[in-house]
């Protein structure tokens, strides 16, 4: 397989949950982060410091009546999806773009792509980014080798495609139809645009006849369907595509709520456990707690759960881990024995394609909203109701059946061979 330099950015969570899943081509087996590596320039780490901290800044302050909401309306203006079907020239850079050359004019970024360039030695090393602004920053700087971008929402900005995008060299892989079709609206020539769906943990699907996921989906199925509404009506489709389910569960129904990369929404968590405690105490039902890389949010989860008197119950698991790596790879052995996957709609949007029905929590941001209304056309999730009565709404769509359809929805009409596909057009277009 062609080895490539695999670059990400560790500002949330969107990017490297898909550079991670690609880390089996990346050279010396590592995720290179642009604003956090090696002898980076001072100056470019305050750069990309003051970044991260104003969007997480914002991303919590958007829950203060009025002025958070003003302050994240303009922030998140700039990255509006505009509408699809519409006769303006989309062509033309956008605001992003014109702020952002500028910086590479005066030497942002410069210093990685060097030092990329230095270390191939002659060999044509591919790069693949997770972020736009470091695929720019290759062009810019005029990387010797192949340069590709994974697209890690369902639905993109113009911000997405570089300056002059009809004279780009820079490859896309596409998780979406729409993604695909918003890229050559936005300029970008066909050629350079793959439909490759959205790189998933291959430990969570096996290979490529998927067999993990299958096996996974068993047992899921009998959680989501206690009464057996669906597999009485939806019989010959499950056994088409799975085979024969077991005579029952080996678990209880698990919930796994993950708290986005800013630390938002997670009172939900909480709100979730205090729902279920009784079923939790009858080792009917678990729920997972993600806190990802957040300390504060896993002291936040244990705090809540003592002023709760939930701290004893067996049933609730927190997930945290101090890198993003050991996170990641926590993430994906927990969600193999989960049911339900309840998130505000991120990247993990796609991991409806593992045969995870997702509830989805409020959006933060209009690439959120447009996750979120992919989610509901594709049947892959539904959303959030009164968390107040969370017990009595969602155990209406387990006890008929329909969280079970959406898992399998998911299974047969996701795109779960993503990284196969993103492998097999490095090596077609770099050679092996």
């Amino acid at each position: 397989m062609k080895k490539a330099f695999v670059v990400s950015i560790d500002m949330g969570y969107g990017h490297q949950r898909t550079a991670y899943a690609l880390k089996s081509i990346a050279v010396r087996n590592k995720i290179i982060n642009a604003n956090n590596y090696k002898d980076m320039p001072e100056s470019d780490r305050i750069f990309w410091d003051r970044s991260q901290s104003f969007y997480e800044f914002v991303s919590r302050f958007k829950k203060v009546p009025i002025l958070g909401s003003i302050l994240f309306a303009i922030f998140d203006a700039t990255q509006a999806v505009g509408d699809f079907y519409t006769d303006k020239n989309l062509k033309n850079a956008s605001f992003t773009q014109k702020g952002m050359y500028p910086l590479f004019d005066r030497g942002w970024g410069s210093h990685l792509i060097k030092n990329l360039d230095d270390s191939c030695k002659g060999k044509n090393i591919p790069f693949v980014s997770t972020f736009f602004t470091t695929s720019f920053m290759a062009e810019h700087f005029n990387y010797p080798g192949e340069i590709f971008c994974v697209v890690c929402d369902t639905d993109i900005s113009r911000s997405w495609a570089p300056m002059e995008s009809e004279k780009t060299r820079i490859r896309y892989f596409a998780p979406t139809e729409r993604v695909y079709d918003r890229l050559k609206m936005y300029g970008v020539p066909e050629k350079n645009i793959f439909l490759t769906g959205y790189p998933l943990p291959m430990e969570n699907i096996g290979s490529e006849k998927m067999e993990t996921l299958r096996s996974d989906l068993k047992t899921r199925i009998l959680n989501l369907d206690p009464n057996k509404i669906y597999q009485r009506k939806y019989g010959v489709i499950v056994e088409k595509n799975l085979g024969t389910l077991p005579a029952k569960s080996n678990r209880p129904l698990t919930i796994v709520f993950a708290v986005g990369g800013a630390g938002a929404q997670k009172e939900y968590g909480i709100e979730i456990v205090k729902a279920f405690s009784k079923e939790i105490k009858e080792k009917k039902m678990k729920i997972v707690l993600v806190a990802g890389t957040r300390k504060e949010v896993k002291w936040y989860f244990e705090k809540e759960l003592i002023a709760n008197g939930l701290d004893e119950l067996k049933g609730v698991e927190i997930v945290y881990e101090p890198t993003f790596e050991e996170y990641y790879n926590k993430f994906n052995s927990v969600i193999r024995r989960a049911d339900i996957l309840w998130t505000k709609p991120s990247e993990l949007s796609f991991y409806a394609a593992l045969a995870l029905p997702i509830i989805i929590a409020p959006t933060i941001g209009s690439h959120e909203n447009l996750n979120k209304q992919w989610l509901l056309e594709s049947g892959f999730g539904i959303e959030q109701k009164n968390i107040y009565y969370v017990k009595k709404w969602l155990m209406d769509e387990i006890n008929g059946g329909s969280l079970a359809k959406i898992a399998m929805q998911g299974f047969v009409d996701g795109n779960q061979l993503g990284v196969l596909k993103i492998k097999e057009v490095i090596t077609e277009c770099c050679g092996s």
